[in-house]
């Protein structure tokens, strides 16, 4: 059975603690995938990850190894949810689905982030998917953009999707929804 799992990203932290806000899984155009996914009959799963706020690769780790993960499974990961996939996938020697990175947010300050930027992205990481594909927008943030670009030359062959108007994918960019990823998944 197909299954997927969606990596939310890192809230600020005055928005993790308001209550005015969605929790990072439930946020943005991830409960809108959840449900067009599970129409699809795939199984999915949006964890929530500890202090999203002030992540860790290794606590986020915990969370994320509960789950059956196989050529099957579809791993999305959008910003430092993105990172936290292409981490996860170039040090386990495992097969999975296809593979969606979102406004992928790799370099960051090793004082606010933990694990998330030391690690050596595997050159070979496609040939343990059914494909990447990197979606982007060119108006993104400047870390992002440079993120971007060191994926591009990291993983050969990557399939790109770059848009020019999205911001960083987010409800405050108008991303309640997210069509392309979802024809990306059904390719």
């Amino acid at each position: 059975m197909k299954n997927a799992i969606i990596v939310h990203g890192r809230p600020e932290k005055d928005e993790y603690f308001d209550r005015q806000f969605p929790s990072p899984s439930n946020s943005h155009w991830l409960p809108w995938l959840q449900k067009e996914l599970l129409i699809l009959d795939i199984l999915v799963q949006t964890p929530e990850f500890p202090e999203a706020f002030n992540p860790k690769y290794e606590k986020w780790l915990e969370v994320f190894q509960r789950f059956e993960i196989n050529s099957d499974t579809i791993l999305i990961g959008h910003s430092r949810g993105a990172s936290f996939v292409l981490r996860w996938l170039s040090e386990n020697d495992i097969k999975v689905g296809k593979v969606i990175l979102v406004a992928p947010s790799i370099l960051a300050n090793p004082n606010v982030v933990f694990g998330f930027s030391d690690y050596e992205i595997d050159q070979n990481i496609i040939d343990k998917t059914n494909g990447v594909t990197m979606f982007y927008s060119t108006d993104d943030e400047t870390s992002i953009l440079e993120s971007v670009n060191k994926i591009k030359s990291d993983i050969p062959n990557i399939k790109i999707r770059e848009f020019l108007d999205r911001g960083h994918f987010t409800t405050d960019d108008g991303a309640s929804e997210f069509p392309e990823i979802l024809e990306e998944i059904k390719i």
